[in-house]
Parts: structure tokens; C-alpha cells; sequence
């Protein structure tokens, strides 16, 4: 599933290629053909995002709400539009940019109160300006379940996933097994601060590194990772591979049906 970072990446793609313009918008799938009409013609405010969830804004206070969700993708790509194919939810079509959803788990036409109702519900975003993190730390310094646990809750954290997840506590030595109330609070700042520049840093390299510098392929004399989804990390999809850092097998469970990866000595 796309992590925050991915949101933000597209909603600043999608503002720079829309905003300001007159859209032709359709749903060749069909599904979301009598929202599609409705703004079909209309002026693009732009787009934003918190957490996993896009909104792509049109005149009249029309809002498109996307959540791409495990399998959805939202590509961008420069006019002539081609012919669709698959299972094209919505397409949105610019004077020099066109865009393709395919796969959401969510593409619904919502009202401003739709859009606030939905933020309500989710956590701070590292990502948006002003997030605070102290909402996160109410939350996890009462909570018995596992820091693990808390940090994939977008009710407690909005826009973190699995690579973060994984790559943040590592980096600051938790062991995922941790209760979020046996968590001080100067270990929470420590990771929220780190987690803040990470993803900043996410949305303008398009991609997740989280390797320090003395641990880059580089510095280490290793082979670059190789992987889908394209940074230098930890533990993250390296179960019995080497700890970067002691040289222990990185260990894998499942945890509320995910998979979850640590090094059982740097976070023991």
C-alpha cells in the first residue's frame, strides 16, 4: 500500500499539472461515470493530501476522495491522452497532462464536511504543516498495545506504513513488542522529529531511504539494494539478510496481518 509520502508526491504532481484548468474527466470503466459528469468541464483547484488519502478540489466545492488503498495506482502521463486500458476508474485529462486511476479502494465525489469528517478520524500528519505530534503521544503513553501496532493505526498516525514503520524503529533501537505506554516520551519526540524529515524527504526523492550515511552502499562497500520499492533500508523486506549495523539475521512475524521486520540484537 502506498505510504504518505506517495500521497503527497501526487497531490503536488497533480496541482502543478491541474490546477487552474478546465478538466475532462470520465470513467471509461464505468464506474464512476455519473461523478465523472459532474465535473467534467470544471475548474481544478488543486489537489492535497493527509495521510492516504488524496482530494483532488473543483469549482463548485466538488472534491474527488481517493484511497488507493493495496492495488490502486493513479499514473500521470503528457497529452494526447491514449486509449484506456484496464480497469480506468476515473481519467482526467489537461491541456498538456492526463491522469489514469486504476484499482482504489476508494474514488467517491464528497463535500468539504465529507473531506473534514474524514481528517477528523486520522492522526497527525507528519507531512502537513504545523502536525503536532503530541495528538500521536496522547494516544500511545496510555495505549498496552504494541508501539508496532500503534504506529500503523492512521486513527493515532496518519500516512506511515509498513516501511516506515519497520525502518523507524529500528532507528531509534525499539523493539516492536514494545507497549506504546512503556514508551518515554523523549524516545516519541526523537522518532517524530526523525519521522518528519524522513518523509519530507520521501516526497522529494519519490522514494524511501533511511540508511545513514556511514551505512549507504557506498560508505559500507555493498551492492545497492534492489527492490520494488526502490530505497536503502534496515530491515525492511531483508528478513535473513545481515543487520547493516551487528550483522544478525533481520527477523520477520506477522503482526495484525502484515509483516513485520526487525533485528532481534540492535532492538532487542
Amino acid at each position: 500500500m502506498p505510504e504518505g509520502h506517495t500521497l503527497h508526491r501526487l497531490a503536488r504532481d497533480l496541482t502543478s499539472a491541474f490546477a487552474g484548468e478546465r478538466l475532462a474527466a470520465s470513467s471509461p470503466q464505468g464506474r464512476f461515470a455519473d461523478s465523472a459528469a459532474l465535473i467534467d468541464g470544471r475548474l481544478c483547484d488543486g489537489a492535497e493530501a493527509y495521510g492516504k488519502h488524496l482530494f483532488i478540489g473543483f469549482e463548485g466545492h466538488q472534491i474527488v476522495h481517493v484511497h488507493l488503498g493495496l492495488y490502486g495506482k493513479l499514473t500521470l502521463l503528457p497529452t494526447p491522452a491514449a486509449e484506456p486500458y484496464g480497469q480506468v476508474r476515473l481519467r482526467l485529462v489537461g491541456s498538456q497532462i492526463y491522469a489514469d486511476l486504476r484499482g482504489a479502494t476508494t474514488c467517491e465525489l464528497v463535500t468539504p464536511a465529507k473531506v473534514q469528517a474524514v481528517i477528523e478520524r486520522l492522526g497527525p500528519d507528519p507531512l502537513r504543516p504545523g502536525a503536532d505530534g503530541s495528538r500521536a503521544w496522547a494516544r500511545i503513553r496510555r495505549s498496552p498495545t504494541s508501539v508496532a501496532a500503534l504506529l500503523m493505526n492512521q486513527e493515532v498516525l496518519a500516512g506511515v506504513g509498513n516501511v516506515y514503520r519497520a525502518e523507524l524503529l529500528y532507528r531509534h533501537r525499539i523493539p516492536p513488542s514494545l507497549p506504546g505506554r512503556d514508551l518515554a516520551e523523549e524516545q516519541w519526540q526523537a522518532m517524530w522529529d526523525d519521522l518528519v524529515r524522513l518523509m519530507h524527504e520521501g516526497v522529494e526523492a519519490n522514494r524511501i531511504d533511511t540508511v545513514r550515511p556511514e551505512h549507504t552502499p557506498e560508505a559500507m562497500g555493498r551492492p545497492p539494494r534492489v527492490d520494488d520499492h526502490g530505497g536503502e533500508v534496515y530491515v525492511y523486506r531483508r528478513t535473513g539478510q545481515p543487520c547493516h549495523v551487528c550483522g544478525t539475521p533481520i527477523a520477520t512475524a506477522e503482526l495484525q496481518g502484515r509483516n513485520l521486520f526487525w533485528c532481534p540484537v540492535c532492538q532487542a
